[in-house]
């Protein structure tokens, strides 16, 4: 039924099978009663309502797992293949049973390869780096980064278009505690991946765009944040937060009514949510971070005429807008002058992202550019000599 081998299925479904006869009859007899009596009907489907959240319960729990399951081939010579080596565990696995202290390890290497703890893996793959500043997460077709705040603790700044790959992407960095949740904006690519944003995290606050479109998703974040009793709250220019040695100031949107008396220039309208996405300059162990979210053009344009303009030149990191499509303003780009400019974008997308004149114009200025699409997750580390020497690990 999907391209995926699950490692959790049978142990998963063996913790449920106890809850499948009483949420089954319960259910029944809540159907069957309904109709002649309505009250008992809500009590019945309440017990019922048990086991079914025992089974729930223990499905998501197996599906978090990092290594709840493998990717295989969809093919019919996929399927072929699988058959196979099932076939060869079943004859090997009848020769293992006469050796316990075999059975014992291959058990305690599927236990490892399923929790895939976090000293085991990052001894194997060196993820993530040690002392790590910024990660941009490999989410597909969309935007998710998580900034160091401390031990176990990021801010994480948009959420990508998939719960599971927010999740693993945050499990494999360690990150339990989120201070803030910035969502540069509400299309789907940036917030839809939020339920494994929150998957078992303790998160402070939820700050967005004052700009709710699209509706249905701003709508689903609400719910998400009001059924988590987390806080909602809208960034505006000139906001400057801290969280440890993590530091940024929000440089857009404007805000949308003057801070002070007396005659303000009116700022000008979003013509859609790319040019309401929230912007930061955040700062860490000595680096200045330019996050653009989907800014196109316009917005771009007069963010470089903003306040704070003359702060966003000569960045380290450039978070390309957009995902690197074609529509930036050079002018901007040229005045961050990034060392690095980091793009996230899918494999094989529709959209052209990055478009290769974005990409020429960045190294032209002399960017290092680097894409998820390309790169997997990317981990930004300074070099521990105090020269501020940027290094990037792969994932």
């Amino acid at each position: 039924l999907a391209a995926r081998v699950s490692l959790v299925a049978i142990p998963c479904n063996l913790l449920a099978e106890f809850a499948l006869a009483p949420a089954t009859v319960l259910g029944f007899l809540a159907l069957a009663t309904a109709p002649v009596a309505m009250p008992a009907a809500k009590a019945l489907a309440w017990c019922a309502s048990w086991p079914a959240e025992w089974i729930a319960q223990v499905a998501r729990t197996g599906a978090a797992l990092p290594g709840a399951g493998v990717d295989w081939p969809g093919s019919w010579t996929g399927a072929a293949a699988l058959g196979a080596l099932t076939l060869a565990a079943l004859l090997v696995g009848r020769r293992l049973l006469r050796h316990p202290w075999w059975c014992a390890a291959c058990a305690l290497l599927l236990v490892l390869v399923v929790l895939q703890p976090r000293p085991l893996t990052r001894a194997i793959t060196g993820w993530p780096p040690p002392g790590w500043r910024l990660v941009m997460c490999d989410v597909g077709q969309g935007d998710a980064l998580v900034l160091a705040a401390g031990e176990n603790t990021g801010v994480v700044v948009d959420a990508g278009p998939d719960p599971a790959l927010a999740d693993h992407c945050l499990r494999s960095l360690g990150v339990t505690s989120i201070p803030l949740v910035v969502l540069t904006h509400f299309h789907a690519d940036h917030v839809a991946g939020l339920p494994g944003v929150l998957r078992g995290r303790a998160v402070g606050a939820i700050e967005t765009t004052s700009f709710a479109e699209p509706a249905d998703q701003a709508a689903f974040v609400r719910r998400l944040a009001a059924a988590r009793n987390i806080p909602v709250t809208h960034a505006a220019a000139g906001e400057a937060r801290r969280a440890g040695e993590l530091s940024w100031e929000v440089v857009w949107p404007p805000p949308s009514a003057p801070p002070t008396a007396g005659p303000q220039p009116t700022p000008p309208a979003p013509e859609g949510p790319n040019d309401a996405s929230v912007a930061m300059l955040v700062r860490t162990a000595g680096l200045r971070l330019l996050l653009l979210g989907d800014l196109e053009p316009p917005a771009q344009r007069a963010l470089a005429r903003s306040p704070a303009a003359g702060r966003l030149a000569g960045v380290d990191v450039l978070k390309v807008a957009h995902h690197g499509s074609a529509y930036q303003d050079p002018d901007l780009i040229r005045r961050a002058a990034p060392r690095l400019a980091l793009i996230s974008t899918g494999e094989d997308n529709t959209y052209g992202h990055p478009a290769p004149n974005t990409v020429a114009a960045l190294r032209a200025g002399g960017a290092t550019v680097l894409r998820t699409d390309r790169d997997g997750a990317l981990a930004v580390t300074v070099g521990g000599n105090g020269s501020g020497e940027l290094r990037v690990a792969r994932h």
